[in-house]
């Protein structure tokens, strides 16, 4: 039902936003408020309808034969525009083994991108490393920053939904509040489990392990968490 006239919405307001050269400079800002926040409101939307999806069991996988290695560096070609506005590097450390497993490559790149955001936006400007390694049985992807890190109190709630440990702090990525709540359930439904690490002061480390094959369980991950640190 919220649908439709948000669409009437975007839509008139994409008109506005198009031809906010021609208004005086004050309507012009206001044309890009309403663009800026119906983007955000689209994406809040398309959240919550997601966590209905996982709410009523409704979620429909699509498997297929997916190398993560791949996989992680689209999801890192995808932010490189924020990394370079922040001046960050992200760097890829992929030691070898069996990368390809049977995932939903949407929804695993998903993952990848909410991390990655949330890594952009905490990791004070300091390199990112993006890990990635495997088994026989399962292959895991671990990002982390080196920025503020979180409080003990803080990762008992990290993946709570709607909850920000500084909802104060400026997000470059759009945030819903959602994104890790989605981010576990996209990771329960594969059969495999996303963790976090943190200390204040030294960064955080979320670290996602799958089984290579699907409705196979897990036993462990390939990557410590955080990974142990390697030769660039």
């Amino acid at each position: 039902e919220l649908r439709t006239p948000l669409t009437t919405i975007r839509l008139a307001g994409d008109v506005l936003y198009d031809q906010r050269e021609a208004f005086p400079p004050a309507t012009a800002r206001t044309a890009e408020l309403l663009h800026a926040q119906t983007q955000r409101f689209e994406t809040l939307l398309a959240d919550l309808l997601e966590m209905s999806r996982y709410d009523a069991g409704a979620v429909q996988l699509e498997f297929e034969p997916t190398n993560l290695v791949r996989l992680v560096e689209d999801a890192i070609e995808a932010v490189a525009p924020i990394a370079e506005e922040k001046q960050t590097e992200v760097r890829l450390l992929a030691p070898g083994g069996y990368f390809e497993a049977d995932v939903d490559a949407r929804r695993i790149r998903r993952v990848l991108q909410n991390l990655l955001g949330n890594a952009l936006d905490h990791g004070e400007g300091r390199p990112i490393d993006v890990y990635v390694d495997s088994d026989e049985d399962a292959v895991a992807i671990a990002v982390r920053d080196h920025g503020i890190g979180m409080a003990e109190s803080d990762l008992e709630h990290v993946f709570d939904r709607f909850w920000r440990a500084d909802p104060s702090r400026q997000r470059s990525t759009g945030g819903t509040g959602l994104g890790l709540a989605i981010a576990v359930e996209d990771a329960t439904v594969h059969g495999g489990v996303l963790e976090v690490w943190s200390r204040l002061g030294e960064g955080s480390c979320f670290r996602l392990t799958l089984p290579r094959r699907r409705g196979e369980a897990l036993d462990g991950s390939p990557l410590g968490l955080p990974p142990e640190e390697l030769e660039l």
